[in-house]
């Protein structure tokens, strides 16, 4: 036998090489049957929930939030009856994968606890079915508010319904402002008495100016449901005889990275001075009432807008719907957008006063939030009555404001759960500011829970940050 010392190292290596691919192969062969058993074990138990994407917060601020839950298997679809949403919300629902994504119609309740629940569940393979569950918490409401009139100027400010207040923003003259997804955009008079649009974020902070049509004023400032796009009607600050822009109609966007592009007129056809207007739910089209009584549907370019015939004024439109409550001659009517097919307003029954303003409640058949002048037998005032009327007529009074105090505007939450009042109190001994939205000095809003009818909150400043539009 060989003792070369080269000869014994290459026998020593051949041994430890065989013995090294025994015991892989070994290995192999163990996790091949942990993996063979894993996978009968996960077939013969269903599928199960693996993991969820889900953003409460802005399942709180608009519609079209998911919840997606990630399954161990992919799946046969699954229909929307098998879903459960508790508290109950108008979802749709689509399979891809191990993924099953709920959307939400609706912006969610805030401050709520919310579990979804898919029944029979399965798997493309053989194997049971399951139920998967996920739950979350909304947070609640933070709404924002402005103040006029303080001595250091006007200020937004970030508030919730306990009354906690946050200043966002500060300047000397704040006409109105809207919020957007991720953006304040803040009308304002500048030291040189010129109309700017401000543009920052959520904060205030990083604030920058828009690009105007023109010198001239801005009014009717709307944001959109959804995204970053708003909308304002501009005059000229020269009109006269002579001629010039009188409420015109324009839209841009303020999205991040948008560039610094101007403002595009939405050209409609014959007069184009625009009376009231409304961005309609979900989708790139305008509702339009012009000075000469016009009501059309318009894409935002303003062409080919569709007649919808003659109106004194726009109500609003629901979100999350195509119905729009417009004042015609012969009374409120509700119009669906999608075919111009209308009916008549619901009257609550028993009748309640002289019918004022009308805000469409979230969704298709959720009802209104309507303002009344109750008048006595001899035709003297009462008071002013805030209710939400209901499709089938029934009626509930969230609010009844005493002789002396006006009501400015009614506004619903995003998710149909409050109504927001603003009140002018002892309007007869409360002037008028002298902006060009001129409001009364003192101003409330009184935020009441719509299914209780409960008061909970009365905040001093207007136009919280769910109204689609400034006080008429």
């Amino acid at each position: 036998m060989s003792t070369d010392p080269a000869s014994r190292r290459m026998r020593g290596q051949k041994r430890r090489s065989r013995a090294f691919v025994t015991a892989f192969a070994a290995a192999l062969a163990a996790l091949a049957l942990v993996g063979a058993a894993g996978a009968v074990v996960g077939v013969a138990q269903g599928p199960r929930v693996s993991g969820v994407q889900v953003d409460p917060t802005g399942a709180v601020a608009a519609s079209g939030s998911r919840v997606i839950i990630e399954t161990t298997q992919a799946l046969r679809d699954v229909d929307a009856a098998q879903v459960t949403v508790d508290p109950p919300a108008p979802f749709t629902v689509d399979t891809s994968g191990r993924s099953v994504g709920v959307r939400f119609s609706l912006p969610l309740r805030d401050d709520t606890d919310y579990t979804v629940t898919i029944a029979g569940a399965a798997g493309r393979g053989a194997g049971p079915a399951a139920t998967l569950t996920t739950a979350f918490r909304t947070p609640a409401l933070q709404p924002y508010l402005l103040q006029r009139g303080a001595d250091d100027g006007d200020t937004i400010f970030r508030t919730t319904l306990d009354g906690e207040a946050e200043a966002v923003f500060t300047h000397p003259h704040i006409e109105d402002y809207r919020a957007t997804a991720t953006h304040l955009v803040v009308s304002v008079r500048t030291d040189d008495d010129r109309a700017a649009l401000l543009v920052m974020g959520p904060s205030g902070e990083d604030p920058r100016e828009l690009e105007l049509p023109g010198d001239g004023f801005v009014s009717n400032l709307q944001s959109a449901d959804r995204g970053e796009t708003i909308g304002f009607t501009f005059s000229d600050a020269d009109l006269g005889a002579g001629g010039g822009r009188e409420s015109a109609l324009f839209t841009t966007s303020v999205a991040t990275g948008a560039g610094d592009a101007p403002p595009e007129e939405v050209a409609l056809a014959g007069d184009i001075r625009v009376a009231g207007w409304r961005f309609v739910p979900d989708s790139d089209s305008i509702l339009v009432l012009t000075f000469d009584g016009r009501l059309l549907l318009a894409g935002s370019d303003g062409e080919n807008a569709a007649p919808l015939g003659t109106a004194l004024a726009i109500d609003g439109i629901a979100r999350g719907s195509s119905q729009a409550v417009v004042e015609r001659l012969e009374g409120m009517r509700v119009v669906d957008l999608t075919d111009g097919s209308e009916a008549p307003l619901v009257e609550p029954d028993p009748p309640i006063g002289s019918l004022g303003a009308v805000t469409p409640m979230p969704g298709e058949a959720a009802g209104t939030v309507r303002t009344y002048a109750v008048l006595a037998d001899d035709g003297s005032f009462v008071s002013t009555v805030v209710a939400r009327v209901t499709d089938d007529g029934t009626s509930t009074v969230l609010l009844d404001a005493s002789t002396s105090d006006a009501v400015l505007q009614t506004c619903v939450s995003a998710s149909g759960r409050y109504a927001a009042v603003l009140l002018a109190p002892d309007s007869a001994g409360n002037p008028y500011d002298t902006y060009q939205l001129p409001l009364p000095t003192r101003v409330e809003t009184h935020v009441v829970e719509i299914d209780s009818g409960d008061e909970v909150a009365v905040l001093d400043g207007f136009g919280l940050s769910w109204c689609q539009g400034p006080p008429a």
